[in-house]
This record gives structure tokens, sequence and C-alpha cells, in this order.
């Protein structure tokens, strides 16, 4: 039962952010086509303001989106290295989460969150030139093609 519950929620998280996605692909859209053919002045201006926000939207939306990968990926390593017998960074990030946030609750969220993604950006400066300048060109023998197209 509980397979068939947590299908059913993936199914509508999935349907909820693909929709999300698609209106806000849309919006600048259907904002151009109320400021066009709307009838009503508030209603033109109600387009105008959709088109003239989409690029404020979309900044604020990649800030939100890097904040949360950051987030995610630094608390897969942390629990990744923990299963791995590894406790040090786990530990260490939830003993300040305990003694900022106490036992539990939003601050101790937020601190632990802010920490994993401290630690998913920090991994990520040290990783990117490392693939650019090794495993890109390593890559690039293996698979000419690709380093081609990928110069185009």
């Amino acid at each position: 039962a509980s397979g068939i519950i947590l299908a059913v929620v993936a199914i509508g998280i999935t349907a909820l952010v693909y929709g999300a996605v698609a209106l806000l692909v849309k919006m600048d859209d259907v904002g151009l086509k109320l400021a066009e053919i709307g009838r009503l002045a508030a209603t033109r201006s109600l387009g105008l303001g959709m088109v003239k926000a989409m690029p404020y939207v979309l900044k604020v939306i990649s800030i939100i989106g890097t904040a949360a990968m950051l987030w995610v990926g630094g608390n897969i390593i942390v629990h990744g290295l923990e299963v791995l017998g590894w406790h040090w960074p786990y530990e260490t990030i939830k003993g300040i989460a305990k003694s900022v946030g106490g036992e539990s609750g939003f601050l101790n969220w937020v601190v632990t969150a802010t920490l994993d993604g401290i630690l998913g950006l920090a991994l990520g400066l040290v990783l990117i030139p490392i693939v650019n300048r090794l495993i890109v060109p390593v890559a690039g023998l293996f698979f000419p093609e690709k380093k081609a197209a990928a110069a185009h």
C-alpha cells in the first residue's frame, strides 16, 4: 500500500512540476497576447507586466534552482560519506545545526541545508576545473566526434 501511495505522490508531484514549468514557459506568450488583444486597459497592462516581469522571474528561479542543486548535491555527498563510514562531515554539520537551531525544527533545517549547500558549492568549485582540464580532454581521446561537436 505504501508503494502505491508513493507512486501516486510521485506522479502528482511530477505533473505539478511539469505544469508549473509549462506555465512559466508560456507566461510571456500569454502576456504578449493579452497586451496585444486585451479589450480593457487593465488586461493590456497585465499582459505587458507579465512580459516585463519574465526576465526577473527567470532570474529568481535560476538563483533558487542553483541553491537547491547545491543543497541537494551537498546533502547527497554528506549522507553518502556517512553510509560509507566517514561520519565526520555529517556529525559536524548536525552538531553545528543542533547548537544553532536546537534538536530539530526549522532553524536546524536551515543551518543543515545552508552547510550542505556550502559543501556542494566547495566541491563544485574544486571538481569543475578537474573535469574541464582532465576528464573532458581524456574523454575526447576516446570519443573524438563528441569533442568536435562540442567545439561547434
